[in-house]
């Protein structure tokens, strides 16, 4: 007879607990915070929102309230998640959550990832030419071969 020993967390084994999507404003992030609510609500997952807040190098801003203005951003991105949550109740039941995290985006999100715990991670396609040289955001979260990633065009 084999014990079994709890070795602590395990991912994938009843399907998708926490589905984490990366939201910034841009349309592909909305759309693939659409595309994750709908994984949600089909798995029966917490939807978990998470808008990196951007940190400015000191003096890069020359004086420009940078922190108010991302603070807008995650207000603006709260009150339109809320409102889109609002018009879909009843159609679909979903448990969602929003957080923000400090950092460029990448660390952001794996930050988050970590911390909530996250089974998958969705994200928006980058939308900035440079990306497809350099890499984008979704292609390094593919690389740290961590959760399954999702990337939504």
């Amino acid at each position: 007879m084999t014990e079994h020993v709890n070795t602590g967390f395990e991912r994938g084994t009843d399907g998708p607990k926490v589905i984490l999507a990366g939201v910034d404003g841009s349309d592909s992030s909305l759309r693939a915070a659409a595309y994750a609510a709908g994984l949600a609500r089909r798995q029966h997952a917490l939807l978990a929102l998470v808008y990196v807040q951007p940190v400015m190098p000191a003096g890069a801003s020359l004086g420009a309230p940078v922190a108010d203005t991302t603070g807008e951003i995650a207000e603006g991105l709260v009150a339109e998640i809320r409102d889109a949550a609002e018009r879909l109740k009843g159609i679909y039941e979903v448990r969602w959550q929003f957080h923000t995290f400090r950092g460029d985006p990448y660390a952001g999100l794996v930050s988050a990832a970590d911390e909530l715990k996250a089974d998958a991670v969705v994200v928006g396609a980058s939308e900035q030419a440079g990306h497809r040289i350099i890499g984008s955001v979704a292609v390094r979260l593919v690389k740290a071969g961590r959760w399954p990633v999702t990337v939504v065009p």
